[in-house]
This record gives structure tokens, sequence and C-alpha cells, in this order.
């Protein structure tokens, strides 16, 4: 398949290389270093104490590549304007687009029961600029549950998992969502498709919302938040919240907070991706966590005071440093 991954970071990076290694024909859109490492020297991948590399088309113009049969987005959510603006030659009369991001999706509340379809995140889709650019039924969401971290341009390091769990939303899954998932397969990722996709989103929010600004605002690995009792017991507080906001709109994680971190605790000692940004100097992925996720509960009449707390701690902290705007 022709597949276009926009975003070629850490978790972009990989499914490019690997898409790439099982015969499709990957391009990537990338910029800056990371795009001159590629174009150089190739996309490399550490994985297993092995190191590839790989030959993919580069460019930072979209429009070089022409229609796909998938674009995979896997930019942070403060990026996703400019995929708004920018995708379009990219997407032809069947392209599907593969939703791959941490927080809520812009398109969440399309076909829950909630709203009958017609409520918007104007927090993520300020005027519906993204819901135009990358409609709804061309979309197959995507939850990420692997470690994977970008130490030089041009080098993807695959830490550990391989989990792809995707889904079309509403869970009407058709031939766009089985094609990806052969596809993904066949590239070496542990592909799980679901009928339940805004929940299996909703599983790996309560992890991100808690974990990752909790350890940006501490310079702290997992490993060590899940170690600190009380630090423990605010993340809890915060996913409890969380569950209460989903179901208040119909998706129901089902897990406890206790089993939720447990999925933490196996990955051991690693650095969220927030921790990451902030210490490289990038803007954070705030409001696709969190904003989103305050707007959800607003909507939905639910009080989520330690969410709102931590929202306005890491939001000062990174306009601090010039990493939130």
């Amino acid at each position: 398949m022709k597949i276009c991954v926009y975003g070629a970071g850490a978790v972009g990076g990989l499914m490019a290389a690997w898409l790439s290694r099982a015969g499709n024909e990957v391009s990537v859109v990338a910029r800056g270093a990371h795009l001159a490492a590629i174009r150089a020297k190739g996309l490399r991948v550490r994985s297993g104490g092995k190191l590839e590399k790989f030959s993919v088309k580069a460019n930072k113009d979209p429009a070089a590549f022409g229609p796909q049969d998938y674009v995979i987005v896997a930019v942070k959510a403060q990026n996703l304007g400019e995929v708004a603006v920018r995708i379009a030659p990219l997407v032809g009369k069947n392209t599907s687009i593969l939703t791959a991001m941490n927080g809520v999706p812009w398109w969440f509340f399309d076909r829950l029961k909630f709203g009958n379809g017609r409520e918007r995140l104007e927090s993520l889709d300020p005027g519906g600029r993204l819901s135009r650019a990358m409609p709804t039924d061309r979309i197959v969401g995507c939850v990420i549950h692997l470690a994977a971290s970008m130490p030089k341009p041009g080098l993807i390091s695959h830490n550990m998992g391989m989990r792809l769990i995707v889904g079309e939303p509403g869970g009407k899954n058709t031939g766009r969502t089985e094609r990806i998932a052969q596809a993904l397969t066949a590239a070496g990722f542990e592909v799980i498709v679901t009928t339940e996709i805004e929940k299996e989103f909703w599983v790996k929010l309560l992890g991100n919302v808690s974990f990752n600004p909790v350890s940006a605002l501490t310079q702290t690995s997992a490993d060590r938040l899940i170690e600190d009792r009380e630090i423990k017991g605010y993340m809890v507080a915060i996913m409890r919240e969380v569950l209460a906001i989903g179901r208040a709109v119909g998706v129901d994680a089902a897990i406890d907070p206790e089993a939720r971190i447990d999925m933490a605790r196996v990955l051991g000692k690693f650095k969220t991706s927030m921790l990451q940004d902030m210490e490289a100097g990038k803007p954070l992925e705030i409001d696709g966590l969190l904003a989103g996720t305050l707007e959800i509960a607003q909507k939905a009449g639910v009080r989520a005071p330690f969410t709102e707390s931590l929202f306005g701690l890491i939001r000062a902290r990174a306009a601090a440093t010039g990493q939130y705007r």
C-alpha cells in the first residue's frame, strides 16, 4: 500500500520504518534536522539491540507525495492545525486517515450517543477546521501501547511494547480498518481490532492525563512516581475523576486506577513523552490531554478539581519556559 506518515517522530517514525520493511511504499512528512538526517542517512531504528536503516521518501511538503491509501497522523495535538492546512494533497477519493496520537481525539463525540453527534470539542478543533480537513468517515483511530523515543534526529529508539489498538469511531468497522490492521500486523506490530475505540482511548487517557503532566512537573520517571505514596495517591484521584467524566458521556473505561497504574508499572523505568518534550525544550501536549478532557467534563456536568489543578500547574510551568501558548 501507499502510506504517508505525517509526523515521523518516535512513534510515527517507528511505524514508517516497519511498514516500509514489510514492503509498503512509505513516505514521511518531517522537517528540520530530523528531515535532513533521514535524507542523509535513512530512517534508523534501534530495537532489541539491533540497529536497522530504512530508505523512505521524506519531505517537509506533503504535496511532494500525492494521494495515499492511508495517511497516518502521528503528530502532537498542538500541531494538528498545521496538518489540517497541509494534508489535502495526500487525501484522494479513497484515502483513509489513521490517528495515532495521545489524548482525546477531535472526533471523539462524532459517533457517541451523548449529544447525538452534535457536540464538538472547541478546545481541540476550534471552528471545526480539523473535522473539515479530516472527516470522521475517513478515520481509523489508533491507540498506542508502546514506548519509543528519538535520541537524535533520524534515529528512533524502540524501547518496549508493540501493541496497537485500532477501530473506527462508533464501532462499525469497515475494510479501511481491516486493511490497515493487516498491514500493521505484517509490519511486526501486535494489532488488536476493537469495536470500542473510544473506550480504548479513554483507558489510555487515564495514564496520559495523570502520568504525563505530573512527570513533567516533577522531572521524574514513571517508576518513581508510582513508588511515591503521596504522588501515586494524587494520580489515582485524577484517574477517578477521568473515569467519572468518561462514564458521564457513555464511555466506561471499566478499569480500576490501580490496574491502570499496573499497566505503567510493567514498562519499568521510562520517561513520559511530556517529560521528554520538556527536557528537549519542545512545546508540551497540554491541551490534547487536559483541555479536551476538562471540556468534556464541563459538557457532562462533572466536577474534576484535581484534574483542573493539574491543568493550571502544568500550563503555568510550561508557559514560564515558552513551551505552551
